[in-house]
């Protein structure tokens, strides 16, 4: 029997007006990779970062043994010299330094206040080697993808020679190829005798690398389970964590499109924002009709973002040209105000850059983009701003104390949920969403399906852009395929499959 490398014992969390976290117990083992997954909100990355002393000793109540020691960690600093580290789902590199530099970022291999850059480039190189990212050591974060950065965040953590690996979402942001290739990793970590913990929604995954299951919802923990001795699955674990059953993932909805096409977007090209030569879209020709959800299905970098922000008030783009029809006209976005006006809406993929004012409340958030529905003479109308905030709050669920709660302390589910309800504040003709649901919960995808069916039953006209293709063969009424910034495909839903699609979202230009 495994000896435990970590326990923690009736831990309890407040937050001014909620409590995040009630008379939690988690039991990790050594050498294991143990999940720990539950909605949106539930406390998972609360009790993580009072694992890893983000939130230090004496902000809450319980106890942390790790080793068979009591630790009281003031700091991130106080775990982390006793091998505990965790990576967070939002990366914390720096773009404009190295990856040497963030990999040694406040462990650099100094005497005297003098760094030693030839052992920090051979340190890095070997570190690299490890996570098998082949790479130069100097290349600067920004200059290299997602999946790329996850693998220099995790070389980092073996740096500061790690026993206990946390990793918060590890593949929320990452492609197929690429989440497989980090999966493999964790594999490879276990075989060397690394414990990890691993927070996702994507249960799939943890069903292929994790020995054990601790579900938390809540605020408490419901159950743990080993995967190979207990009768584990999918069903029933959803249940854990939204406490009640899931017959279909996806609502049932109707197909509400109507023969009459709202938006039309046609011979669309773009260059890249950076450089003016690199062409990122070439002749796009896409259009939606009234009540229709319609989908872009493309592999990471095929464009996908790039179509919904340079056409969303070219918010996006170089030498842009096309043309853009609604209800049969011609119209012309030069800036996002003129889009809006036009109603059109996009939910970005990026809510903590492009979505949200996080040190802001819900309310201020949820009505940023309609304040002319508020206002009078430049006026805004706080009570009909608070009962706004209220209805909006209710209709999607937010799961918060108040309106008056500042967006940060959201967990990231219930910050997207945010994001949608601003824009369906705006009362838009034409919906752009880009990844809503990416980090988000089964309880809560299904939340954010229901509020997209009832918009199109409205009449409203959706873009639904995703990396998941059951989401979109879920939702949609078509699905176009994107690759290389063309459309390679227009496929209806009642003839389109994974395997299909995928076909179309990996044939190159010269085919």
């Amino acid at each position: 029997m495994a000896a435990t490398i970590l326990e923690m014992k009736g831990i309890t969390k407040t937050f001014p007006g909620v409590k995040a976290l009630e008379d939690v117990n988690f039991k990790v083992d050594e050498g294991e990779i143990h999940a720990l997954i539950g909605e949106n909100g539930a406390g998972k990355s609360t009790l993580m970062k009072v694992l890893s002393g983000v939130h230090p000793y004496g902000t809450y109540a319980g106890d942390i043994v790790f080793q068979e020691n009591r630790c009281e960690f003031k700091s991130i600093n106080g775990s982390e010299d006793l091998g505990i580290v965790i990576i967070h789902q939002e990366l914390a590199l720096i773009p404009d330094l190295s990856i040497a530099e963030n990999i040694f970022l406040g462990n650099e291999n100094a005497k005297k206040g003098i760094i030693n850059w030839n052992k920090t480039i051979m340190d890095t190189r070997e570190l690299l080697g490890k996570v098998g990212l082949k790479v130069d050591p100097q290349e600067k974060i920004k200059n290299i993808g997602v999946g790329q950065q996850q693998l220099v965040e995790i070389a980092k953590a073996l740096s500061k020679e790690v026993k206990l690996l946390i990793l918060d979402e590890p593949t929320a942001a990452l492609n197929e190829e690429d989440s497989e290739n980090l999966l493999q990793l964790l594999l490879e970590f276990k075989k060397q005798g690394m414990t990890s913990i691993m927070i996702s929604h994507k249960l799939n995954e943890l069903f292929k690398v994790a020995d054990s299951i601790t579900v938390i919802r809540d605020g408490q923990t419901v159950n743990t389970y080993s995967i190979k001795k207990d009768k584990v699955t999918e069903n029933k674990i959803i249940k854990d964590m939204v406490g009640r059953d899931l017959s279909n993932l996806y609502p049932e909805r109707k197909n509400n499109s109507k023969d009459e096409v709202v938006f039309e977007i046609k011979d669309w090209s773009v260059y890249h924002a950076q450089d003016a030569e690199r062409q990122v879209l070439n002749n796009v020709n896409i259009n939606v009709k009234r009540g229709e959800i319609v989908g872009i299905a493309g592999l990471m970098g095929a464009g996908r973002t790039e179509l919904a922000m340079s056409v969303f008030g070219k918010s996006y783009g170089r030498k842009i040209s096309g043309q853009l029809f609604k209800e049969g006209k011609e119209v012309t976005f030069h800036n996002v105000s003129q889009a809006i006006e036009h109603g059109i809406a996009y939910v970005s993929e990026n809510r903590k850059e492009y979505g949200l004012i996080l040190i802001d409340s819900v309310k201020d958030n949820l009505t940023l983009a309609n304040l002319n529905e508020l206002s009078k003479k430049n006026i805004v109308d706080s009570n009909k701003e608070a009962i706004d905030a209220e209805m909006l709050k209710s209709k999607i669920n937010i799961k918060t104390p108040s309106i008056q709660q500042k967006t940060v302390n959201l967990s990231g589910g219930n910050q997207q949920k945010v994001v949608l309800g601003k824009w369906i504040y705006t009362d838009p003709d034409i919906l752009i969403l880009d990844e809503p649901t990416r980090g988000i919960d089964v309880g809560a995808k299904l939340e954010i399906y229901k509020v997209i069916n009832e918009l199109a039953e409205q009449g409203k006209s959706i873009i639904l852009i995703s990396s998941e293709l059951p989401e979109l063969l879920g939702m949609c009424d078509r699905i176009y395929t994107l690759s290389e910034g063309e459309i390679t495909g227009d496929h209806d839903i009642s003839v389109a499959n994974q395997e299909s699609l995928m076909k179309y979202m990996t044939q190159s230009r010269r085919s």
